[in-house]
This record gives structure tokens, C-alpha cells and sequence, in this order.
């Protein structure tokens, strides 16, 4: 056992630092043998990926052996909440507990910060939408005054999705770097130069790819410094990376760069070129990309809800297409050209112009044939359209990041696969050669939980499986006294069954509350519920994973279906296609890992502290009676199974019961 292991063992002792500093704490088994995985790895510097069930208490397990190892660690987790959680109550706290002094940072992407240099210009924009954006604006500039970080997050009751965000904070796109009058004052240069100087720096895993493709975030030369990278809520760093890896062209991106045009150039240079005929000739680009891509959908007046993912053969090299393509390129020249006019009057009309540059480089990408390792797609919304090339997985990424600079490599997840080698994520990202640890939960699952899969029910293909999926949830809703999840597969399924529901409780006269998600933003949604558990909560993808409500305020979760990827999604029609090229079989090898995985986030809403009860319903009778089920089945926490809808509602009334 290396002198690190010994260390950590002791931190986790009865009597240790952590006992000494917590009066609820308890040594917990898994925990200690998690710890002591990732203490080996660190010394030996090696890869490790460890999946943990709920409750293991994973963050304590990799921050301890990181911060006694005393070398510098970089921390990865997949969201900017997760990573101020870390930042300002888990890393403080432990440093106390284990009385070091370290320098810990928090590095987020440009976004998050505030750019001075574009606040001072947005007093004088004409993008402000509205006297309310005015006001957002007027609070930003006197909190402006009294900020050290520049965090935006610090800002109270500032809404993330607020329209001054995007005049107040830069981009890749707008940023002037060295050449901005603001440079010395700058907080992304700040927080970088902290995070350089610090023992421990926080970033998250949008933030890593971002670096990765384009050295832009600070991470690059931040990676071959450290001697630890953790990889948190690994789970999805494979679709992060996918989505930072490839390329994109969307229609916001041309209508960003009109405005900035339009801005600057009237702003700046007013009068030596025609900024408006400009903007306007970017905007129908735009306008007409959108157009071809939406195709029938626009021809029939159909409305574009949620987002659509459509293959690249169903639009590329159909009439108007490369037309619609040519223009975007016609339109970014146009750009350069009247840009290189003014570029030495003003760096920012040097940034404007490598812009258009950038611009028309992707229309020409977009209009010639993809590569034969990646994938191609549309991304349609009902305000813009976004061209994507992407590669199917991050494997030749990471494989070449892990033959850099040695160091210990974690990666964790409460869910991670569903077979002793977490093949269906060590696989894709290039792990083949990680040691690999799977760590229970101590949770004791056969008296605390229940599932319920009904035999005897619509399949999901018919057309009442919706609205018997909502009669089923109202009458477990009932006996519980509201505390119910329903999660859906699908927006439809989402609509429709939220519909049902509501028609059920008018019907039964019940004071029972349904919440549901697009009514309002999710934090709000799910506060509501808190407040007043007499309510079901019908929520879809943004609900099946990193929803914490713990205690009987959540006691059942009912999913629609068996979460199977969209066969039709061009992502998954091409890891298909490149499984079934080798001789695999892509259902058993993706389609049910993918459904396991999915399964395992959703049903982990249920239990999140010993003491909690529920029951978890599963309304897809595909799950008890195929074969693949049993694989299904035994990718859950090990529940207590029910037969009868008698039984599942007794548990619940019991609930109910214990509560009063």
C-alpha cells in the first residue's frame, strides 16, 4: 500500500479528519474502496474509471487522495451548477477538514464572464430589446463596479436565458484579446491567470472540448501542468465531446455577426460602406438557409416545436440547397471585402473580418462531401437551422490526450454501463486499457424500493399507451398524495400524457397539482413541486438526470417507455451502421446499453438518501416479457419487484400512511 492510500485510509478512519469535522459522519465501505482505487491511481498515474451507485459519496471519494496527494489537479464535472457546488461548499469544506492550504479556481468559458469592452458599447446598442432589457442592463453596470470575479452567476435573479447576456459577455467570435482597450481589466484573463497559480482549478467538460478544438479557454496550457485530471459525471463527457469536435454553420451565427457588423460599422465607420445593405444581405443568407433546410415542413406551413434533427440527405444536393449555401459564401465575401477597408482604423473590425473569414471557410466545408469517419446533420428549431459535422465518439481524441504528458486520469459516474467492463463508455471514449471499478450503493434498495412493470398494458407503438400511461400515474399519484415524477421519452409523449392527467384529476375532483416542463424555466418547475409535493411533475430529457429531491417529497417515478435512442437520429443511424460494418449486433451492443444507461438516470431520481422510499414504474411491458428485459432489469438498483397493480398501490398508500 503506497504512503498516499495510508493517508487517505486514515482521512476516512472513525476518528479521522472527516469524523472530527462532521457529527453525521459514517464510514461507508464503498467509499473507501473507491478512495483507495483512485489513491493507486494517482500514485502510480495511471487511468481509472470508476462507476459508483447513489450515495457512495463519489465527490469526497476522488477530492480526498486529490488533495492529500499534494500535486495539482484539474476537475471536470458536466455543468456549470455542479462546478460552483465544488468551488464554493465541497472543496472549502474539505480543506478545513484536512487542514491544507490550497489554492483552489474556478475557470468557466467566456460567457460566463463579464466583457467591460462590450458593456461599455451595449449602453449605445441598438439591440436592447425592451425597457426590461434597459434595466437588466443599468443593474449589470452597478454590479460591475463592486465584482472581483466578473462571474455572471453571482448576479442575483439574473435569468441565464436574459437577452443582455450576449451584449455584456464575448465569444470566441468577438473577443479582441491582447488588442481589446480593456485587456488589463479583463476577467477571462483573470480567471485563467488564477487558475494557472492555483493547486486545484474546477472547469467543466464543454469547457475541456472547447479547448481542445480550439485553444481558446486557457485549459491547453493548463492540462500538461497538472499531475491529476478528475472527469466527474463522465456519463456525458462523450456527447459534450461530440458536439465541440466537429464543425458547425448555423443561421444565428450569421445573424450575430449582421448585428455586430451593423453596430460597429455605424458606430465606427459611418458612411464608408453600406453596413446596412450588409447586414440585410446576411440576413436573408440566413433567412434562406433556414428556409431549405426546413424544406416541406416550411412549404406546408408546418411549425417547427422543440428541435428536429434531420439527416443530411434529406436536404443536401435537393434544389435550393447549395444555392442557399453559395449565398451564405457569397455574403461572407462580401463581408471581407468591405471589411478590409476599415480593418486598420480598429481591432475590432480585424476580429469582424477573420469572422467572415471563418464564415465563408464553413460555407465551402458544408458544400463539399464529409469526411468518411464522420457524420453530417441539421439541427432545426423554430428560429434557426444549424449545420453539424461531427465525429461519432471522442475515442481518437482522447486516446491521443492520455498519450501526452503522464498524470492519473478519473473518470466517474453513478452510471457508466452495464457489464463489468463499462464497455458502453470505456469504449467510445478510448479507455480500453483503464483499470476499472464498479462500487455499489449502500443504499439498502430490496426494503426501501419497489418496481413495478405492468404486464398487462398498451405497448408503446399503440395509440392509448399515452393516456394509459397518465390514468396510471393519476391513480398512483392519488394514493400517494401527489409526489410523483412522470419522465417521457418524447415531447408528444409529454404533451399527451400531461393532457391525461389533467383531464383525469378534473374528472376525480382531486386537488392534485400538474406541473409541466415548457410551462416554466425547470428551476422554477421543479421549486414548485418542492413547495407543494401535492403535484406531478411531467418532465423529459432535461429531467432524467441531475434532479435532486430528496426525502418524501418524491416517493414515485413512473416512465413512459423503454428509452431507446430515435433509430432515425443520423448519430445514431451512423454508430449503427459502423457497428454492423465489424459484425456486431448494434441492438445488443448500443440500443440496449443506451436504454440501460437512460434507465439508470431516470429510476436515480427515486432514492437519493437512505431513509428515502418509492416506487419506480416502468409502463413498457416490453421490459418483462422480451428477453432483453432481464438486462434491463438487472441495470437498476436491486428493487423489490411487484407483480399486481394492487400491490404497487398499496406500497404506496403504506407511504403515505408512514408520513402522516
Amino acid at each position: 500500500m503506497s504512503e498516499l492510500e495510508q493517508w487517505v485510509a486514515a482521512a476516512f478512519d472513525e476518528g479521522g479528519p472527516l469524523a472530527r469535522s462532521d457529527e453525521g459522519y459514517k464510514p461507508r465501505e464503498q467509499q473507501l474502496a473507491m478512495s483507495q482505487a483512485v489513491a493507486k491511481a494517482i500514485a502510480r498515474r495511471e487511468t481509472l474509471v470508476v462507476e459508483a451507485g447513489t450515495g457512495v459519496g463519489k465527490t469526497f471519494a476522488y477530492l480526498v487522495p486529490a488533495l492529500l496527494s499534494g500535486g495539482r489537479a484539474l476537475i471536470s464535472t458536466a455543468t456549470k451548477n455542479l462546478q460552483d457546488q465544488l468551488f464554493m461548499r465541497d472543496l472549502p469544506r474539505l480543506c478545513e477538514a484536512l487542514q491544507m492550504p490550497v489554492r483552489i479556481a474556478l475557470l468557466k468559458g467566456r460567457s460566463s464572464y463579464l466583457c467591460i469592452h462590450r458593456m461599455n458599447q451595449a449602453r449605445y446598442s441598438s439591440e436592447l430589446p425592451d425597457r426590461r432589457a434597459v434595466m437588466a442592463l443599468s443593474r449589470i453596470e452597478i454590479w460591475a463596479q463592486q465584482t472581483k470575479s466578473g462571474d455572471l452567476a453571482e448576479m442575483d435573479g439574473l435569468d441565464e436565458r436574459s437577452p443582455v447576456i450576449p451584449l455584456v459577455s464575448s465569444t470566441r467570435d468577438n473577443c479582441l484579446g491582447s488588442e481589446c482597450p480593456e485587456f488589463r481589466a479583463c476577467y477571462v484573463v483573470k480567471a485563467r491567470r488564477e487558475a494557472m497559480e492555483a493547486d486545484v482549478v474546477v472547469v467543466n467538460h464543454h469547457l475541456f472540448f472547447a479547448d481542445m478544438t480550439l485553444r481558446d479557454t486557457g485549459v491547453a496550457e493548463l492540462l500538461p501542468s497538472v499531475d491529476l485530471a478528475v472527469f466527474d459525471e463522465a456519463h456525458q463527457l462523450a456527447e459534450a465531446g461530440v458536439q465541440f469536435l466537429g464543425q458547425m454553420l448555423g443561421t444565428a451565427q450569421l445573424l450575430d455577426f449582421g448585428r455586430d457588423v451593423l453596430g460597429l460599422g455605424l458606430a465606427q465607420a459611418r458612411g464608408l460602406q453600406d453596413w446596412q445593405g450588409l447586414q440585410l444581405r446576411l440576413e436573408r443568407a440566413a433567412r434562406e438557409l433556414r428556409l431549405v433546410c426546413a424544406g416541406p415542413l416550411a412549404a406546408n406551413g408546418r411549425e417547427v416545436r422543440g428541435m428536429l434533427k434531420l439527416a443530411w440527405a434529406e436536404r443536401a444536393g435537393r434544389p435550393g440547397f447549395d444555392v442557399a449555401l453559395a449565398d451564405v459564401s457569397a455574403a461572407a465575401e462580401l463581408a471581407i471585402e468591405m471589411l478590409a477597408t476599415v480593418m486598420d482604423s480598429s481591432p475590432d473590425f480585424v476580429r469582424l473580418h477573420e469572422r467572415a473569414v471563418e464564415l465563408r471557410a464553413l460555407a465551402e466545408v458544408f458544400a463539399s462531401e464529409p469526411e468518411a469517419a464522420d457524420v453530417r446533420w441539421i439541427d432545426l428549431t423554430p428560429h434557426q437551422a444549424r449545420l453539424i459535422e461531427s465525429p461519432l465518439d471522442i475515442r481518437e481524441a482522447m486516446i491521443e490526450q492520455l498519450a501526452r504528458a503522464p498524470k492519473a486520469w478519473i473518470f466517474t459516474s453513478a452510471t457508466l454501463g452495464d457489464d463489468e467492463r463499462l464497455t458502453w463508455f470505456t469504449e467510445p471514449a478510448g479507455l480500453d486499457d483503464a483499470t476499472v471499478l464498479r462500487v455499489g450503493s449502500p443504499f439498502n434498495y430490496a426494503d426501501h424500493a419497489r418496481l413495478y412493470i405492468p404486464r398487462n398494458f398498451p405497448k408503446p407503438s399503440e395509440a392509448e399507451h399515452p393516456l394509459q400511461v397518465a390514468a396510471l400515474a393519476a391513480r398512483c399519484a392519488r394514493a400517494l398524495g401527489g409526489r410523483t415524477f412522470v419522465l417521457t421519452t418524447t415531447l408528444r409523449a409529454l404533451q399527451s400524457i400531461g393532457d391525461g392527467l389533467r383531464r383525469e384529476f378534473e374528472q376525480g375532483g382531486d386537488s392534485l397539482m400538474v406541473l409541466q416542463q415548457g410551462a416554466a424555466p425547470k428551476r422554477v418547475l421543479l421549486q414548485q413541486f418542492i413547495d407543494d409535493p401535492r403535484s406531478v411533475l411531467v418532465g423529459s430529457a432535461s429531467f432524467w438526470e441531475g434532479i435532486d429531491v430528496p426525502g418524501d417529497t418524491l416517493q414515485c417515478v413512473l416512465i413512459d417507455k423503454l428509452p431507446f435512442p430515435p433509430p432515425n437520429d443520423p448519430l445514431v443511424e451512423a454508430r449503427v451502421k459502423r457497428l454492423e460494418a465489424a459484425g456486431r449486433n448494434a441492438f445488443a451492443h448500443y440500443f440496449i446499453a443506451e436504454a440501460a444507461i437512460a434507465l439508470k438516470q431516470g429510476g436515480g431520481r427515486l432514492i437519493r438518501t437512505e431513509q428515502d422510499k418509492g416506487l419506480l414504474v416502468v409502463c413498457d411491458p416490453r421490459m418483462a416479457g422480451m428477453n432483453y428485459g432481464r438486462r434491463l432489469r438487472e441495470a437498476l438498483p436491486p428493487m423489490t419487484r411487484l407483480a399486481e397493480e394492487v400491490e404497487a398501490l398499496d406500497w404506496l398508500a403504506l407511504l403515505a400512511e408512514e408520513r402522516s
